[in-house]
């Protein structure tokens, strides 16, 4: 009898003991992910910050002879296909009536580019949202990283949305794995939570607005 009794005692600790491990690595599950209509109506309310990369552009600067005329330092500037799809994203933001207030920008040409196409507002140029003169090449430090997260956690003024457009790298060092496939242009959309935190609650392509403006 004492030997079953002990046998039980050693199952039910067992058992306590996987039950007490399995509350220790159990997580939450994340907010679930807004898409189509719940996003636009969110986005609407204000409260949001959407952090973008700018629109496609070409791996290498244009030659003096193909630099837009106010490219005076001959930067990266967008292709045919980012001048368009900078366009068509601004009149999608107009049409569904998203109130973006706000606009940081890295001050490179085919940032700044990527906001005067899309007629997203003045935009205040940011360094730390910059490429620091060195195209795609990520900071060592993890400076500009943290500053990326601490600007996301910012609320945006009352009703109103928050638009930082910067560079992939900047992205990456902030957000590693919600940067992970992001395209040329591509958004994903923060919700700060007001302690110092955001949750990331979509992800938009760029071709994706239009869309979103066309649905019924």
């Amino acid at each position: 009898m004492g030997r079953v009794m002990e046998g039980d005692m050693r199952a039910s600790l067992h058992t306590l003991g996987l039950l007490l491990a399995a509350a220790l690595i159990w997580q939450p599950a994340p907010a679930q992910t807004l898409q189509g209509a719940a996003l636009v109506s969110a986005l609407q309310r204000g409260g949001y910050v959407i952090l973008m990369r700018h629109a496609s552009s070409p791996q290498a600067p244009p030659a003096a002879a193909q630099a837009n005329p106010d490219n005076l330092r001959h930067e990266r500037q967008l292709d045919e296909a980012g001048r368009s799809a900078a366009h068509a994203m601004g009149v999608a933001l107009r049409r569904l009536r998203i109130p973006v207030a706000a606009v940081l920008c890295s001050p490179t040409y085919r940032a700044l580019e990527t906001v005067r196409l899309a007629q997203l507002g003045k935009p205040q140029t940011r360094e730390q949202l910059g490429d620091s003169g060195h195209s795609m090449q990520a900071d060592t430090t993890g400076e500009r990283g943290k500053w990326l997260r601490l600007q996301v956690a910012m609320a945006p003024a009352p009703g109103t949305d928050t638009v930082l457009v910067t560079h992939l790298p900047n992205i990456k060092e902030a957000f590693p794995a919600d940067a992970a496939g992001l395209q040329d242009g591509a958004a994903l959309i923060f919700q700060p939570d007001g302690h110092g935190g955001a949750q990331l609650v979509a992800r938009v392509a760029i071709q994706e607005w239009p869309r979103l403006a066309a649905a019924p």
